[in-house]
């Protein structure tokens, strides 16, 4: 890709967005997101050419987006060298391991990027919740995970920790799309159902998990995703500042859109007032 070819997905998403029709409107954010799609191309190739490795993570409460940001983000990456991790429920053979153990089996090697669609920090806010864990297997995991994620950050492996934070009303706006739209009642779970009643709940082990695990060097990035367009945009833009060496590699302008990603200290405001 080059500066020619961002120019002209530049001026055909100008035309787009002078159309005012609800088909032409998806079409333009659709091509708008195509610009930095590009760039995620070139960006997982000197990845690849670099022998890099890179671990992204995306939690949020559910309907916060993270699957279908994922999705964009990977829709045009080469599967050889980019894959999406989704882990379902523990078997008992993983119950009786290490707790970590299930996930570094689909680390990356070198030259590949690996997206992990909910990760270790289940352990953080959904498994509490709903008692799928003990108190005492809560605690462990919160005084372990910055030492397990600092050694394979020392030993060369990046690690980008995104948060998709997505208000009670939006959340309950798609839930409610879930339930009547028959193309996406297959994403609505049991879990999904108690998620409204339990919001309080969630925030209070949100807040104790970004106080806990949010380091210098193994931050989180908050995004706030009830625009989802806006916030794809604000992953892939962070993404590529986080692994591309020297910032004049972008052909593109990565500079970040504060009211989207916002910093830990606002988004711990912001859940304490709505706690009150």
């Amino acid at each position: 890709m080059n500066q020619e070819t961002i120019m002209k997905l530049r001026a055909e998403n100008d035309t787009l967005r002078h159309r005012q029709n609800e088909a032409d409107v998806y079409y333009a954010k659709m091509k708008e997101l195509e610009v930095y799609q590009a760039e995620l191309i070139k960006l997982l190739t000197q990845l690849e050419a670099r022998s890099q490795k890179a671990v992204i993570l995306f939690e949020g409460r559910d309907a916060a987006g993270k699957g279908s940001l994922i999705g964009s983000i990977a829709q045009y990456l080469n599967p050889k060298h980019c894959r999406t991790v989704a882990l379902g429920r523990p078997t008992d053979e993983e119950k009786s391991q290490w707790y970590f153990q299930k996930y570094i089996k689909h680390f990356p090697r070198g030259g590949e990027m690996v997206l992990f669609d909910r990760s270790w920090y289940n352990r953080a806010m959904v498994e509490p919740v709903f008692e799928f864990c003990t108190q005492e297997e809560y605690e462990l995991f919160l005084d372990t995970v910055i030492p397990f994620e600092d050694s394979f950050i020392k030993h060369g492996t990046h690690l980008i920790k995104i948060y998709l934070s997505v208000s009670k009303e939006v959340q309950n706006e798609r839930f409610e799309r879930r339930r009547t739209d028959p193309l996406r009642q297959w994403k609505l779970s049991e879990i999904d159902m108690q998620a409204q009643a339990m919001w309080d709940d969630f925030s209070q082990k949100k807040i104790h998990m970004l106080e806990r695990t949010h380091t210098p060097e193994s931050p989180w990035h908050i995004i706030r995703s009830d625009d989802k367009h806006k916030a794809r945009i604000e992953a892939m833009k962070l993404i590529m500042r986080e692994l591309y060496t020297h910032k004049s590699e972008s052909l593109i302008d990565l500079k970040a859109d504060e009211s989207i990603l916002v910093s830990i200290e606002d988004e711990l405001l912001r859940e304490d007032e709505l706690l009150r």
